[in-house]
């Protein structure tokens, strides 16, 4: 569901730009809201979430689409862990809909999917590969990266039930937002992949903006339904 938001950035306690490639390791306390912010369009973030003080809880993708009922996430998805634990609600969407199914690229899957020459290629694994190793601080290692968000990644399901990569349904501009209901971890990717539509073969930033906890009447409750 496309819904807009009433936080405005120029009151938001953090802004950080995310270069094409790069990665995104930052700590989200409960009741803050995360936006995604898709700066040029058609830009994948590929992102984890664990539990800030227990990392071996984290996202769980199965969780999250048997209790929704859903593939996609947007507007309203409760975001589960594999305890079953809601970590975070998207409160605002302006996308439309977002890839739990699809999986991260690695160097394996380039060289398995396009072409041998392909391995050598960065990939967004690599990226949290990097996170793991430059920050021992969180006790992060490769077993924690699991089960992660394609914001911004359009992957329809064929009526066979295979997983294809499209163009993007995103925008200059789009955003998606979503509030820590536990202190939270989020690990993310601004994916580097030029072999497939997902980036538009043209990966770009992406900014991360923080606001702190605001009113019992959530963002999802003041945002606007969008038509469509």
């Amino acid at each position: 569901m496309l819904t807009t938001s009433p936080l405005l950035p120029e009151q938001a306690l953090l802004r950080q730009k995310v270069p094409a490639g790069d990665y995104w390791l930052y700590p989200l306390y409960q009741g803050q809201t995360l936006r995604i912010l898709d700066l040029e369009g058609n830009q994948a973030a590929d992102t984890l979430f664990y539990r800030l003080d227990d990392t071996a809880e984290r996202y769980s993708a199965m969780d999250t689409i048997r209790e929704q009922g859903n593939i996609f996430l947007s507007t309203g998805t409760r975001l589960l862990s594999n305890r079953g634990n809601l970590m975070l609600t998207i409160t605002a969407d302006t996308c439309g809909r977002h890839d739990t199914l699809g999986g991260a690229c690695a160097t394996e899957s380039n060289q398995i999917r396009y072409d041998l020459e392909k391995q050598t290629m960065h990939a967004c694994r690599d990226s949290w590969l990097l996170a793991v190793s430059e920050h021992p601080e969180y006790g992060l290692t490769k077993r924690d990266i699991t089960h992660n968000i394609n914001f911004f990644m359009n992957v329809p399901v064929t009526a066979e039930g295979g997983l294809t990569f499209a163009d993007g349904i995103s925008a200059p501009g789009k955003y998606v937002e979503l509030r820590a209901e536990m202190d939270l971890l989020v690990l993310l990717s601004n994916c580097p992949q030029l072999n497939n539509p997902c980036n538009g073969y043209n990966p770009t930033p992406v900014e991360m903006i923080i606001w702190e906890k605001i009113s019992e009447e959530s963002a999802f409750d003041q945002g606007t339904t969008l038509a469509i």
